[in-house]
């Protein structure tokens, strides 16, 4: 029966049958507790507390409900405990019963072995019968009988008691992880959640920033719909074209540009200058394309640029000379030991052998010798005529066709012949007698140990071929890279156990072995011979890229001299040849050739080349974007390469437009275009995710609207949001949220004011000045308080009416330009405040469930739709911005004060603001 542990005090009451099935339980749960993700909650509300957190996970109802997805890991190891607890017992109670006779049964019994191993026969024969006569005579005593069984059955139920125990505690690890996995930690986010309260999304407390600290990294970058898109249009242009990327700054484009650039075999980014030359812009560009296909091929393009010749021709030279020192230091140490090791060998089979062959080679020389006199001297006349026909018939077979299938006979001829003398030098192992007496003698005298040792040097093998590390019921025993470290070892110990064996000296020591290696190391060398090929040629492109830097970046300048006159009066005449650079024609004509090339080149391994030319939007103005694409267009439309080049969004509606009324030059120099448009709510979210994981829905939607859906503003402010928390220790939506808006209000009020301070005023428009820098006071430094008297100044900006503020004959006064201004500032303070009044307020869960019930316009996707439009048009914005406010049950004017007039700002600053508490 397993035992029913007492009611404990942490109340898991008789829930579970084994205490040790509590602990598991237990132990789980403060693992779960004390995970990053979990504890970064617990303490940040007065009731989310870890006491709290741990008390609610032992109740009944949720012990209940996390252990209900484990049941079967926790049955398994239930049934093994029980299983131990009954072995533990009965090993108990058997060594509780254990008697000394039986004891000195034993060391009678190890003390007999010993000496029939160690002792002379005689005593041998005594000891190894001492032992069964004193069995016997235990035997035949009842009592003596039962307690000698009792303890066997002690020693036979011991090994298996251990492993029951080993076999528990895997499975207690097993239903711990499980607990881990599907039961105990889905149950403390609920838990936790349930702590916090309602609104618990409204809590800063995310995973980690290191994405957002990353922008460039392509490890964060999201597909998008414009990437999908962008891959199609270049799959159907097979051929190659034109691609422009259009898009606002910030929206991608160049993420884009490097995502299409790294899955394209060959590729080239540029930037654009902002003062672009065409002529410039054409030489980096082909430089660029040079030194990265040098690069893309495994070169290193020339550094001749600042080295004087010395270090020109050092930095050539080291690199021979370190691999040729590498090659002759193991070369000679190589070398020397097989030299060393078949000296005596081959000075064996050269005495042997040598004469015999260097009086035939003599007589061969001296035979040729003759006939070559003979004909010389004209005493051969008939073997004149074939020595004249054998070298006109080797002159013309100077460009025989049928060479290269000569040479390729005699490499097979050579690969037949080493690997015939190392089968030789292998088989005159089995047909030596002396080598087959050996191994019979070995065998007589039951030399088995060496079949033992053989499995050593076969399991390291074994291990270093196997792939996965060795497990037992998902325990890891040993790991990949230690399987190696033993694999190595028992290979090499294994090797050295072998040679301790009589017959494997014997046949290491056997003297016909150098000559056998000589032989397997000739057939080895013709092996290698055969096979050896020269290193690859440079590609003739690659030669050309270096001719290219040379021409584009050097100026070559060759003088000679020459000396005319009689001796006696000597005149130098020197003449200097100085290359000139090419002109922008040539300069199209021989970039287009190389990429032309180039492109081939990949095109038959199947791969793209892609040229980008990032950050043209830079150049201004749509009119110089245009330009400049009027002047590059010359380089476009090479077969088999694909353009891509980011425009602004003007460039692209100008394409979008074309033949309406009239051509442009976006027709003549685009193929397509891909819009890239800022981001929706759910890209935006799906961003931030891939960057800051663990962030709420309130903050994504709060950095959506601040941005617009722009990634660049989008990841900046998910930085700001790590600002301020660590700045001001605020971790609610309310404190983050007004602390980040009022922030970004001020910098942009402050913008707009020096833009106002440019236009013209006077005594009676001056007070809209004054109205700007009390707002300013009031924001400097921006706390999210709430003050009545900051709203008030919000107000006064948000629904500001130049003529009721100024009167009728100085609102008049104004010029255009600066009611544009007004109207701008004015809409982007709208905006602002009702983004404090949506995030700055508590209970957000539920009012954002409200306003969406109300119609589209309480979705906070509208949010950063208003953005956008702000940077259309203010008049369209306070539109759009209106129905939110609208959906959200916001007032539509002035709720605090007079709007004539702003209140004056607070004379100290804000207690909760950091500076104030520092």
């Amino acid at each position: 029966m397993s035992r029913r542990r007492p009611r404990p005090a942490w109340q898991v009451a008789d829930f579970f049958a084994l205490e040790r099935e509590a602990e598991v339980y237990l132990a789980a749960v403060d693992a779960c507790l004390a995970m990053p993700a979990v504890a970064r909650r617990l303490g940040v509300r007065p009731q989310a507390t870890a006491e709290n957190a741990r008390a609610a996970m032992l109740t009944e109802a949720n012990v209940e409900r996390a252990v209900a997805p484990c049941r079967a890991t926790q049955e398994r190891f239930r049934a093994l405990l029980e299983r131990s607890e009954r072995q533990r017992r009965r090993l108990d109670y058997l060594h509780d019963r254990t008697h000394p006779l039986t004891v000195v049964l034993c060391g009678i019994t190890v003390f007999a072995l010993l000496a029939v191993v160690f002792s002379p026969w005689p005593t041998a024969l005594a000891a190894a019968l001492a032992p069964p006569l004193i069995a016997a005579v235990i035997w035949r005593h009842q009592a003596w009988r039962m307690y000698v069984l009792l303890n066997l059955r002690e020693w036979i139920l011991w090994p298996h008691v251990s492993l029951l125990e080993r076999r528990t505690t895997w499975a207690a690890a097993a239903w711990s992880r499980d607990l881990q996995g599907n039961g105990v930690r889905p149950l403390t986010d609920r838990v936790v959640e349930a702590l916090l309260g309602e609104d618990h999304d409204s809590l800063l407390l995310a995973d980690n920033f290191h994405g957002l600290r990353s922008p460039r990294n392509p490890r964060y970058v999201v597909e998008s719909l414009a990437a999908q898109s962008l891959t199609r249009k270049i799959a159907q242009l097979e051929s190659g074209g034109t691609i422009a990327v259009s898009g606002s700054r910030g929206a991608g484009k160049s993420t884009l540009l490097e995502t299409c650039a790294g899955e394209a075999g060959f590729a080239v980014i540029v930037q654009a200058p902002a003062t672009y030359s065409p002529y410039d812009f054409l030489l980096s560009l082909y430089v660029r394309t040079c030194e990265s296909y040098l690069v893309h091929m495994g070169h290193v393009p020339p550094a001749f640029r600042r080295l004087s010749p010395f270090r020109r021709a050092a930095r050539q030279l080291l690199p021979v000379l370190r691999k040729g020192g590498t090659v002759l230091a193991f070369g000679l140490a190589a070398g020397s030991l097989v030299v060393l090791g078949l000296a005596a060998a081959v000075r064996s089979l050269t005495d042997q052998q040598w004469p015999t062959a260097r009086a035939r080679a003599m007589d061969l020389w001296h035979e040729a010798v003759d006939v070559v006199l003979d004909i010389w001297k004209g005493e051969r006349i008939g073997a004149a005529v074939p020595v004249v026909v054998a070298g006109v018939l080797l002159w013309s077979l100077r460009r025989w066709k049928r060479w290269r299938a000569i040479r390729r006979g005699a490499r097979v001829t050579l690969v037949a012949a080493g690997v015939g003398l190392v089968a030789v030098a292998s088989f005159s192992l089995l047909v030596d007698d002396d080598l087959r007496t050996l191994v019979r003698e070995a065998i007589g005298r039951d030399e088995g140990k060496g079949s033992f040792l053989l499995l050593v040097p076969l399991v390291g093998l074994v291990n270093l071929l196997a792939e996965q590390p060795w497990e037992i019921r998902g325990r890891v025993l040993l790991t990949q890279r230690w399987r190696h470290r033993s694999g190595w070892g028992l290979f090499l110990i294994g090797l050295a156990l072998l040679f301790t064996l009589p017959l494997t000296r014997a046949l290491v020591a056997d003297p016909e072995n150098p000559l056998r290696l000589t032989v397997a190391l000739a057939g080895l060398m013709l092996i290698r011979m055969a096979t050896w090929s020269p290193a690859s040629p440079i590609p003739p492109l690659v030669t050309a890229c270096r001719d290219e830097l040379y021409r584009l970046q050097t100026v070559q300048t060759a003088s000679s001299a020459v000396t005319a006159g009689p001796p006696q009066l000597l005149t130098t005449q020197t003449t200097s040849l100085s290359t000139m650079p090419p002109n922008f024609p040539e300069l199209v004509s021989d970039f287009r050739t190389l990429l032309t090339e180039i492109a081939a080149e990949q095109h038959r391994r199947e791969q793209r080349v892609v040229i980008a030319i990032d950050e043209v939007d830079r150049l201004g103005s749509d009119t110089a974007a245009l330009a400049f694409l009027g002047e590059i267009k010359a380089i476009l439309g090479v077969p088999h390469v694909h353009y891509l080049i980011s425009v602004a969004e003007d460039v692209g509606a100008s394409f979008v437009r074309r033949g309406l009324p009239h051509r442009g030059v976006t027709d003549s120099s685009l193929d397509d275009i891909v819009h890239v448009p800022p981001c929706t709510l759910e890209e935006s979210k799906e961003i931030l995710e891939r960057r800051a994981s663990g962030l709420s829905e309130p903050y994504k939607a709060l950095t959506h609207a601040l941005s617009g859906g722009v990634p660049r503003d989008l990841i900046r402010y998910g930085l700001r949001l790590d600002e301020i928390e660590a700045k001001t220790r605020f971790v609610e939506l309310t404190d983050i949220a007004g602390q980040l808006i009022l922030e970004e209000l001020s910098d942009t009020l402050a913008g707009f004011r020096t833009l106002l301070g440019k236009q013209r005023w006077t005594a009676r428009t001056g007070p809209v000045l004054v109205a700007f820098r009390n707002v300013m006071d009031h924001l400097s430094p921006a706390c999210p308080c709430g003050s009545i008297e900051l709203r008030w100044a919000l107000e006064h900006v948000a629904f500001h009416d130049l003529r009721g503020h100024l009167g009728e004959e100085a609102a008049a006064e104004v010029s255009n330009e600066a009611r544009e201004l007004l109207d701008e500032a004015s809409a982007y303070a709208l905006f602002s405040l009702t983004l404090l009044d949506v995030f700055g307020r508590r209970d957000f869960a539920r009012r954002r469930d409200a306003a969406a019930a109300r119609g589209p316009a309480g979705d906070l996707e509208l949010l950063g739709r208003a953005r956008q439009e702000l940077e259309v048009s203010p008049y369209s914005a306070r539109h759009l911005i209106g129905s939110i406010r609208t959906a959200w049950r916001l007032p539509e004017g002035p709720t605090v004060g007079p709007s004539a007039s702003i209140p004056a700002p607070r004379s100290a600053d804000c207690p909760r603001h950091p500076r104030a508490s520092a």
